[in-house]
């Protein structure tokens, strides 16, 4: 499977490029920083030079010939402003979607966060509300196009050790969730057709992640 990884030098997306090339697949990064590369050369990945606030839609499908899949894993980071939450966590994410349709790529997983439904709590920093309206608005475009999109809500991230147990529905309680193990379900979930058309979250739990992905997909 070739899987192109937006926002190939975040955090889960190196985990998630590690994991994918270490099971056999061709994976590939796209990256704004040319400094970035060697990083995901490292983690046996392909980097490519895209800026995804700046890049036409025609360039940019023409970075997905030959892919199987998609992931938006990009996010505007800490430090930003409410503007760059709207410009990359909506507005580059409905690109990709764009650019995937246009390459005819129909496989699309969208790292987004639970909290999104509703309005943010009362007190809730404006710049993190921009955020989690910045994923609302593109969980509604990504969700309502003719493509095999399936979108996962990760809890709090922590850069703890893995466990490989976790809790993954529709809704879950709130909580917590290990990068690496959220690597690891997008990974399962590339892998399981009958995850598509789905909204998933997740945080830590005691189930294995292939049987959370196996049980949430049975139908």
């Amino acid at each position: 499977m070739r899987v192109v990884i937006a926002g190939g030098h975040g955090k889960i997306a190196r985990l998630l490029l590690r994991d994918l090339t270490g099971r056999g697949d061709t994976a590939v990064g796209l990256i704004r920083n040319p400094d970035h590369a060697a990083a995901l050369r490292a983690a046996g990945a392909h980097p490519v030079l895209a800026d995804l606030e700046h890049l036409g839609v025609d360039d940019l499908a023409g970075h997905l010939g030959g892919a199987d899949a998609v992931v938006f894993a990009a996010g505007a980071g800490p430090g930003s402003g409410a503007a760059r939450k709207d410009t990359v966590d909506r507005a580059a994410a409905v690109l990709l979607a764009d650019a995937a349709q246009r390459a005819g790529v129909r496989r699309y997983l969208l790292v987004s966060s639970m909290g999104v439904e509703g309005e943010p709590r009362p007190g809730t920093d404006e710049v993190f509300a921009a955020y989690l309206r910045a994923k609302k608005a593109a969980e509604d475009d990504v969700t309502g196009r003719d493509l095999d999109w399936t979108v996962l809500r990760p809890g709090r991230l922590t850069d703890d050790p893995p466990t490989g147990r976790i809790t993954l529905a529709r809704r879950v309680p709130r909580g917590a969730v290990t990068r690496t193990d959220v690597a690891r379900v997008l990974v399962a979930l590339l892998h399981t057709p009958a995850s598509a058309d789905m909204i998933l979250e997740l945080v830590g739990g005691d189930t294995p992640i292939g049987e959370a992905v196996a049980a949430v997909t049975a139908r």
